[in-house]
């Protein structure tokens, strides 16, 4: 009788617990659910933002339509934040928890492609969605929309905002917006971002400086007056040389690359002006700013050598992505449950003729799009950099991908273009959102997982962290794209 009392006793300690996990299944299959009815919409929106292939700072189509669906679903819009005019805050609800959620739109120039597994230029099109920004800012639409829902029927207490961050590409949009104080407050951060894989790892990013460097000369003919000109292009070029001789006293982490803007208008004419863009990336902050100064010097060197003038912009500069691991491992368990992306018979014919375009890489298999990468943590930065890195020393973030292109695609390339205008790249976003929606659900209802993030991400980067912004005090680079 003691056992069988003891018994009943256990199970009526754990009925609450129960009956909590099964609440949180069935609001987590309702979240699913109600993502997977608006399909047609999300899709409509993102092909919508892939055809305007709009670049950063440039994307008036891309912001105003995001704000309209936002908007239409009762949020509250700020456009126009940070002094960039398709920058904009949306809000829900009010009181804590702040959860954001960020949504860029910004396409890449020079990779303009149809949605054909091979490559089709669309005529007259400068740009293309080579990072599948259109996916990432209508995927996260769709989760605030979904958290917004619950809150508005009562479900979760507390304030979503989603962020719209434009000119990810080279513009740091985001560090103007963190400049400007526009996610005090926030508890947390979630974000995402399209690929070839699924996977929500605890991973850095490289810290980057970018700047376009200037050169004057004196023009004249270059066959009759020779000795009357000073190539601003011989500037350009004596730079670029002591550069490439610097990376041998470089350390291994170290990624330089430029690329001339303009050297000139005809061979026969000495160049008075030339310019070339140059980007500096390591995994650590202060390494860059000490590799950008030898750049400088290396600038300053030039103009000597060849009798001409150098000054410089700083365009952007970016902050390496501070992971925070166990937010990476409550995302990770979401994605988890939403799962990989299917493809229909056709899409693995397609996909077949996708992967047959690439060279000198080993083909995944199609199949692993189905699957979720298995967790891993990586303080150091990956090979890439990205302007939610500044966010992420506000604010405790994390971010995931999902395989919206197919298997083996490499971003910035025009396959991913391609991808990124198929149901293939749509049946990703929509895992993303589901995801992202999840995720937000687990902090709106867990408090002592924002606490656990928080001691975590405050141990990560130091009692005596003071934010700076690479990039100084300039204004947005609203024509970098010119």
């Amino acid at each position: 009788m003691r056992l069988k009392t003891g018994v009943i006793k256990l199970i009526i300690c754990f009925l609450p617990l129960i009956s909590f996990s099964q609440e949180v299944e069935n609001t987590k299959s309702s979240l699913i659910k109600s993502i997977d009815s608006k399909y047609k919409k999300y899709r409509d929106a993102a092909l919508s933002i892939w055809d305007f292939a709009e670049v950063g700072y440039k994307e008036h189509k891309s912001t105003a339509l995001l704000q309209k669906i936002l908007s239409d679903e009762g949020f509250t819009v700020e456009a126009g934040v940070a002094g960039i005019p398709t920058a904009f805050i949306a809000t829900y609800g009010k009181g804590k928890p702040v959860i954001g959620i960020l949504g860029e739109f910004d396409a890449l120039p020079g990779l303009a492609q149809t949605s054909s597994p091979t490559r089709e230029v669309i005529s007259g099109r400068e740009a293309g969605h080579a990072c599948g920004h259109h996916l990432f800012g209508v995927g996260s639409a769709a989760a605030a929309i979904e958290i917004k829902n619950l809150i508005k029927s009562g479900v979760l207490s507390g304030t979503v905002k989603f962020y719209g961050t434009p000119a990810e590409e080279g513009g740091a949009g985001k560090v103007y917006m963190v400049r400007a104080g526009l996610f005090s407050g926030v508890d947390v951060v979630l974000h995402w971002h399209p690929g070839s894989a699924n996977s929500a790892n605890a991973a850095s990013s490289l810290a980057n400086m970018s700047a376009k460097f200037r050169f004057y000369g004196q023009s004249a003919h270059a066959s009759g007056a020779p000795h009357r000109g000073r190539s601003a292009l011989d500037g350009v070029e004596a730079m670029n040389h002591m550069v490439n001789m610097m990376r041998e006293h470089t350390t291994q982490d170290t990624r330089i690359h430029y690329v001339i803007t303009d050297g000139g208008k005809a061979p026969n004419v000495i160049p008075d002006f030339a310019e070339v863009y140059y980007y500096v990336r390591h995994p650590d902050i202060q390494e860059v700013k000490k590799l950008f100064e030898r750049i400088k010097k290396a600038a300053e060197g030039a103009a000597i050598g060849t009798e001409t003038r150098v000054d410089h912009e700083v365009i952007g500069g970016v902050y390496n992505l501070l992971p925070v691991r166990s937010l990476a491992e409550i995302v990770h368990a979401n994605l988890s449950m939403v799962g990989g992306v299917p493809y229909s018979d056709h899409e693995i014919e397609y996909a077949k003729k996708i992967q047959s375009t690439f060279e000198g890489e080993k083909t995944p298999d199609i199949a692993s799009s189905l699957s979720v990468q298995p967790f891993t943590y990586d303080s150091r930065g990956g090979g890439g950099s990205t302007d939610v890195g500044d966010i992420s020393w506000v604010v405790p973030t994390v971010g995931f991908r999902t395989a919206t292109w197919v298997p083996g695609t490499a971003g910035h390339s025009w396959q991913a273009v391609a991808c990124g205008g198929t149901d293939i790249g749509v049946k990703g976003m929509m895992n993303a959102a589901k995801t992202m929606a999840l995720s937000a659900y687990d902090l709106f209802t867990r408090p002592e997982l924002i606490r656990t993030a928080t001691e975590e991400w405050e141990k990560a980067r130091g009692k005596n962290f003071s934010y700076e912004a690479l990039l100084g005090n300039r204004t947005p680079a609203l024509d970098y794209r010119d």
